[in-house]
């Protein structure tokens, strides 16, 4: 075996790289040929125009502000999620005391982290209906039935969420943060059951708080799983395709109203399938997959650390 271990590796690898360069690295490179091209998609006809699409591109008001309201879910998506689930996790696991003074999770943990991870077997479809319910304009929708319930809103004047410019993206992200918070508390959880118990318990003996405890151990020790979870929800932020087209209004895959919660996923497929621009649309997925690719890269640099072992 080890003088014939080159060929050994090679044989296992050749397939699955072979498979990758035809299903993953090929259709990029078609990608970005084709956004040299004004293709529409529907014929075999095309013609080179070089970087035109790159310079409408970012001379289109529609486009930066989709790159805008990416941007802002970028920011926020990431930080509220792994905050709470941080805080859940946390919770779940050491915010609580045993009857001998050690620590452990607050009662019914089991219980909870169940109920947490529900919301992540829901798929995108369901998710989308029942939260269309709980924004629904009439006294028959959960957020504006509590509303008039409490006399802040008129019954006869219900909030309209989903299509209101102000709080339609926001309405989405919301979404997302729910379905994706039991997901990280779970493998927040199964990081911070690996630390061992008597580091906290000789912390406490010494003095220390709930919040220095988790500042000073817990923080550090969960590091790389955080880092992990910020580079994942990096990349959801980026996509966010199924829920802002199916509960944001508009034409042809939502972003409405007046492209208020349009994001580049939305407007891409809308260029490519309604607008017949393809090749236009191919130049939005090039630079979606730059962009991408850039913040990956600089979160895993920017949150890099050394190794905590204990």
């Amino acid at each position: 075996m080890r003088h014939r271990k080159t060929p050994f590796i090679f044989g296992f690898l050749v397939v699955p790289v072979a498979l990758y360069i035809l299903l993953v690295i090929w259709p990029y490179l078609q990608t970005f040929g084709y956004s040299l091209t004004d293709w529409s998609g529907a014929s075999s006809e095309m013609n080179f125009v070089g970087l035109d699409n790159y310079t409408k591109l970012f001379q289109d008001s529609a486009f930066l502000g989709a790159l805008q309201h990416n941007l802002l879910l970028l920011i926020v998506l990431p930080l509220a999620t792994i905050l709470l689930a941080l805080f859940f996790a946390f919770m779940l696991n050491v915010g609580g005391k045993s009857g001998t003074g050690g620590v452990q999770g607050v009662r019914g943990s089991a219980f909870y982290k169940v109920v947490f991870f529900f919301p992540q077997v829901l798929s995108v479809a369901i998710l989308s209906v029942l939260f269309q319910g709980v924004y629904r304009t009439d006294k028959g929708g959960l957020l504006n039935g509590v509303l008039i319930g409490l006399g802040i809103v008129d019954e006869q004047h219900p909030w309209d969420f989903a299509s209101n410019p102000t709080f339609g993206l926001w309405c989405v992200m919301g979404v997302i943060v729910w379905s994706g918070v039991g997901f990280y508390l779970v493998l927040f959880s199964a990081a911070m059951q690996s630390i061992p118990k008597d580091i906290y318990e000789a912390a406490m003996l010494d003095g220390a708080k709930r919040g220095t405890t988790f500042f000073k151990i817990t923080l550090p020790l969960l590091w790389e799983s955080i880092q992990t979870a910020w580079v994942y929800l990096a990349i959801a932020a980026m996509d966010a395709f199924a829920l802002v087209s199916t509960m944001t209004p508009g034409a042809y895959y939502g972003g409405g109203p007046d492209h208020h919660s349009e994001i580049m996923a939305t407007l891409l497929m809308r260029n490519f399938i309604t607008f017949g621009k393809a090749g236009y649309a191919c130049a939005m997925g090039v630079v979606i997959f730059f962009i991408t690719l850039v913040l990956s890269v600089v979160s895993l640099r920017v949150t890099r650390r050394e190794k905590i072992e204990f």
